[in-house]
């Protein structure tokens, strides 16, 4: 059974930076395709970002372009989501997932998702 664990969410003020983490307990970890989706209060769930199994592909959805990034470490088994000049538009619960094969990489459906975390929240106000 594959776990994956978020955390490093918090309350934050806009424009500052924020290191969000999952790990995971999986064999052949680098052979997943992971993601960060968000989902904010009464809003649907939102693909953010992608990054392939070697970690040299990435994808952004237009909003955090520029602003936040996706890494992983395939040794520690880590993921992770590097936010800066965070917006209040931001605040939502952070999930990872690994995608199913053959699925969209920026897929928002959960179906999508061969193993999803319990999230981590982050709250951008001032």
């Amino acid at each position: 059974q594959v776990q994956l664990v978020e955390s490093g969410g918090e309350p934050m003020t806009p424009n500052h930076s924020l290191l969000l983490y999952c790990s995971a307990s999986a064999d052949e970890y680098g052979n997943f395709f992971l993601n960060w989706c968000r989902q904010a209060p009464e809003k649907e769930l939102e693909w953010v970002t992608f990054i392939g199994g070697g970690g040299s592909t990435t994808y952004y959805v237009d909003s955090v372009k520029g602003r936040f990034t996706i890494s992983r470490d395939n040794a520690e088994k880590m993921l992770y989501l590097q936010m800066t000049n965070l917006h209040s538009e931001d605040t939502a619960l952070y999930y990872c997932g690994a995608l199913r094969p053959g699925k969209f990489y920026n897929s928002n459906s959960r179906a999508d998702y061969a193993f999803w975390g319990r999230g981590t929240q982050v709250t951008v106000s001032s």
